[in-house]
């Protein structure tokens, strides 16, 4: 622990004080939970801190989990938090955000860090916006929600439970290390991006999904997983963070199916919201499918204090679509071999 003049402290994600604050806060998610921040620190070798305020008492004010983010011949960096969609500051009042950045921008100074990124507006910050985020307000119950579907989304469901297909949850490492692996790997493959490494999904089961924090959704057709999907869920709101579906299945519904199942799960858990999670401003399809489930459309603004980041070259852009047309092309193995290798600078 580190505590400065200016009522500055910084806080490993192990200290109670700092997980204290935040399950006082009604609007914290999983994002901000020290385990998701610890999960990613440790599945890519960077520190984790929390980043938090304190009044004369040392009583915690206002606060945010940190991730420092080093790479060779890069400038140092830190993100609060990577591979993290939405992870607003969290405040005992609105006046506090004020003094938080003002902290942010201190002690990233004393660091010798010149950057640090907010994945949400924050005070005094620059301000950006390439993203929406669609959240579903879970108001009444399951079949009121239901109701508010656009009539395609209601058929889709039916049709999906009509021809037979199946969801469950995961209870073994093997439905994530394996089931849902095979299918996330074959995703990204088809897309054209590196996959993440397995050792994180193997901490993804250890320190979240086996503890409580998040649950794994398998979508059957004949006892054969033709889709599957992880969400967080914890303090009232639940977030689809990862899906992958078999192609070769989507004539049978299996995504829309998994996420009724998600929603319905969310009611079990006393949830207030499904956080349907990111989509870039210019997937306008994707955007009107998560806007036909009810959800609520606002843009994603992400927040930088200090250097902004420089845009990519076009030798760089040029090689992230070489990149793709290679995994695309290739076995499997290279996608995976391309985020073993690769995906921690995507921070």
């Amino acid at each position: 622990m580190h505590t400065g003049m200016n009522g500055t402290t910084i806080l490993e994600l192990t200290d109670p004080r700092g997980a204290d604050f935040v399950a006082r806060q009604p609007t914290a998610t999983a994002f901000h939970h020290p385990d998701w921040g610890r999960l990613v620190a440790s599945s890519y070798g960077f520190r984790a801190f929390a980043l938090t305020t304190t009044d004369a008492s040392g009583k915690i004010r206002a606060g945010l989990p940190m991730i420092e983010i080093r790479h060779l011949r890069r400038e140092p960096k830190w993100v609060s938090l990577p591979f993290t969609d939405y992870c607003p500051p969290l405040l005992s009042a609105p006046e506090e955000e004020a003094p938080l950045s003002s902290a942010l921008r201190q002690a990233s100074k004393a660091a010798g860090v010149r950057r640090v990124e907010v994945r949400a507006p924050l005070a005094g910050a620059a301000s950006a916006s390439g993203a929406f985020r669609h959240v579903v307000p879970l108001e009444g119950d399951a079949d009121q929600v239901f109701a508010r579907f656009r009539r395609a989304v209601r058929q889709q469901i039916r049709q999906a439970e009509n021809k037979g297909l199946t969801v469950r949850q995961g209870d073994r490492p093997e439905d994530l290390l394996d089931t849902f692996y095979q299918l996330h790997l074959r995703t990204r493959r088809r897309i054209g991006v590196p996959v993440q490494p397995r050792r994180f999904f193997h901490t993804l089961w250890e320190s979240v999904i086996s503890t409580g924090l998040g649950v794994v959704f398998v979508a059957e057709a004949a006892g054969q997983p033709v889709a599957a999907q992880v969400c967080l869920t914890w303090n009232g709101t639940m977030i689809g963070k990862f899906s992958a579906s078999d192609d070769k299945a989507w004539s049978l519904r299996p995504n829309d199916l998994i996420i009724w199942h998600s929603i319905k799960t969310a009611f079990e858990r006393g949830c207030r919201w499904l956080d349907m999670g990111r989509t870039d401003a210019d997937n306008e399809g994707l955007r009107a499918f998560k806007r036909s489930w009810g959800a609520v459309e606002e843009p994603l603004v992400y927040a930088t204090l200090g250097e902004r980041p420089e845009p990519a070259g076009a030798n760089e852009g040029k090689a992230g679509q070489l990149l793709a047309s290679v995994i695309r092309h290739s076995p499997l193995v290279v996608c995976r071999a391309a985020g073993e290798a690769l995906y921690r600078y995507a921070a």
